[in-house]
C-alpha cells in the first residue's frame, strides 16, 4: 500500500517512521531543496512525545541534542535589576519528562533513522490531488497513491488543495513570533536572557558556544498585513515593533541583515471539525496547530503521527475506519491544547506595566517555593500546565500489524 506524505519537518518523518515499520510503502515530498539544517528554533517534547521517541529507539540521539538551557534572566523595561529563574522549576511543574531541542535537529534525527526505508523527494510539491489518489506535482510528473497525508505545517498546501483556504480555519490569537540565528556574542552558556516590556519581549539564548537564537514576541491590536513568505516585509515589521527598546535589542535587530536563518509567523490556531476527507488526512500543525510557541505543537505532532500510523496498521490500511479512529483518539488532546494555547498567548507577553509587575512577582514566588510543591500543585488539574502528561497512549505494538502490506503497490 503506497502512502504519500507532504512535509519533511517533524510530523512527516515521524509518521513515515511508523508507517514503514508497519509495512506501508512511503514517499515523502518536501518543497525545500534539501533537509533544513539551519538550526531552526527550540521546541519542547513532553512525556507522551518522549515516550514515543523512546519507542523509536531515538532517545539517546535526542538527549544528546537537547539545548541545555537551565536559567532564564529577565530584564524589564524601566527597571534596573533583572530577575533570575531556574527553568527546571518551571518545567518540572509542566511535565515529568521533558526535553528542549532545536526543531531541525529533531527532524534530522528522525530522517536519519528512516532515510534508507523511505523515498524522499526534495524540491517538489503537490499541485493537485484527485479523489482516486492521482497526484500531480509542481514538477509536472504524476503518480497514484492509496493515501495522501498533509504534514506540511500551519500553511499547509495539502489542506488548501483539499479543504480550502487557510482563512476558513485559522484564528489569530493575538501575537507574533520571530526567531533569528545570531552569533553567541554574549558568551551565554546554558542561559537565556530576555527583556520584557508592555506588549513586547525579546531575548537571546544559547544553542552552543558559537551560535545562539534571538527570540522576539509581540502583541498587536489587530492582525498585520504581510505574506508568510515575504521575509523582507517581516523583518521590516520586526524593526518597527521593537524600535526604541533597550538592552541588547538594537544589536539583535542589526543581525537581521546577516542572519542565515529567519523565522516569522503569527501565533495562529487552526480549528477544523475534521481533518480527513476521502483518501486525504492531515497530521500535526497542518490539521490542528494550537498556536506556535504556546500550545506544545511539536509534542502534539509526534503523538498525532504515532496514533495515525497505529490506527492505519490496526485497520489494515482501510482509511474509512482508520481516519475516524485517529480523529477520535487524538481529538481530546487537540481540544485541550487549543484551550491551553489561548490562555498561554494572553500571558506569554506582558500586556501592561501591571502585567510586568505580576510577571516579576510570579518568578519570585516560583524561586522561593520547593520544586516538589510547585509540581504537586500543577498536578491538581490536567486541564492546565500538566495537560501533556495526562495523555494516555495506546500500545499499538499489541495489535496484529499487517506486515503483508509491504508487498503491495
Amino acid at each position: 500500500m503506497r502512502i504519500l506524505i507532504s512535509g519533511a519537518s517533524v510530523a512527516g518523518p515521524a509518521l513515515a517512521y511508523w508507517l514503514t515499520r508497519y509495512g506501508f510503502t512511503v514517499t515523502v515530498v518536501e518543497r525545500a531543496p534539501a533537509l533544513r539544517k539551519t538550526g531552526g528554533h527550540a521546541v519542547d517534547l513532553f512525556r507522551p512525545a518522549m515516550d514515543i521517541v523512546e519507542k523509536m529507539g531515538l532517545l539517546e540521539q535526542v538527549m544528546a541534542k537537547k539545548t541545555g538551557i537551565e536559567r532564564l534572566t529577565v530584564h524589564r523595561e524601566g527597571e534596573s535589576r533583572p530577575i533570575e529563574l531556574e527553568l527546571r522549576r518551571v518545567m518540572s511543574a509542566v511535565s515529568d519528562r521533558h526535553v528542549e531541542i532545536m526543531r531541525d535537529d529533531l527532524s534530522e534525527i528522525i530522517y536519519d533513522a528512516i532515510r534508507d526505508d523511505v523515498d524522499y523527494v526534495f524540491g517538489d510539491s503537490i499541485a493537485s490531488i484527485s479523489d482516486d489518489g492521482e497526484v500531480t506535482f509542481d514538477s509536472g510528473r504524476t503518480d497514484t497513491f492509496d493515501l495522501v497525508i498533509g504534514a506540511d505545517g500551519l500553511h499547509s498546501n495539502v489542506r488548501r488543495l483539499v479543504f480550502g483556504p487557510e482563512s476558513d480555519y485559522a484564528t489569530w490569537i493575538g501575537a507574533y513570533l520571530a526567531v533569528v540565528s545570531v552569533p553567541n556574542y554574549l558568551g551565554l552558556d546554558g542561559r537565556t536572557e530576555v527583556i520584557a516590556g508592555a506588549g513586547r519581549m525579546a531575548g537571546i539564548g544559547t544553542v552552543d558556544m558559537g551560535d545562539a537564537r534571538a527570540l522576539f514576541l509581540f502583541r498587536t491590536p489587530r492582525q498585520l498585513d504581510y505574506h508568510h513568505r515575504d521575509v523582507p516585509r517581516q523583518k521590516e515589521l520586526l524593526r518597527e515593533h521593537f524600535e526604541g527598546m533597550g538592552w541588547e535589542v538594537p544589536r539583535l535587530l542589526e543581525e537581521l541583515d546577516r542572519t542565515p536563518a529567519f523565522y516569522f509567523d503569527s501565533i495562529t490556531q487552526l480549528r477544523m471539525d475534521t481533518w480527513s476527507r476521502g483518501r486525504v488526512t492531515l497530521v500535526g500543525d497542518a490539521g490542528y496547530c494550537p498556536g506556535p510557541a504556546v500550545g506544545g505543537s511539536t509534542s502534539l505532532a509526534v503523538v498525532g503521527a504515532y496514533i495515525l500510523a497505529g490506527e492505519l496498521a490496526t485497520y489494515g490500511g482501510d482509511h474509512t475506519r482508520a481516519f475516524p479512529a485517529y480523529e477520535a483518539e487524538i481529538g481530546d488532546y487537540v481540544r485541550r491544547s487549543r484551550t491551553f494555547a489561548i490562555n498561554a498567548a494572553k500571558r506569554i507577553v506582558p500586556g501592561s506595566r501591571f502585567d510586568l509587575w505580576a510577571l516579576a512577582a510570579t518568578v519570585r514566588l516560583i524561586n522561593h517555593l520547593p520544586v516538589a510543591l510547585t509540581t504537586a500543585a500543577a498536578k491538581i488539574s490536567s486541564k492546565g500546565v500538566r495537560l501533556h502528561d495526562s495523555i494516555v497512549l495506546k500500545d499499538y505494538a499489541s495489535t496484529p500489524w499487517p506486515r503483508s502490506l509491504s508487498a503491495s503497490s
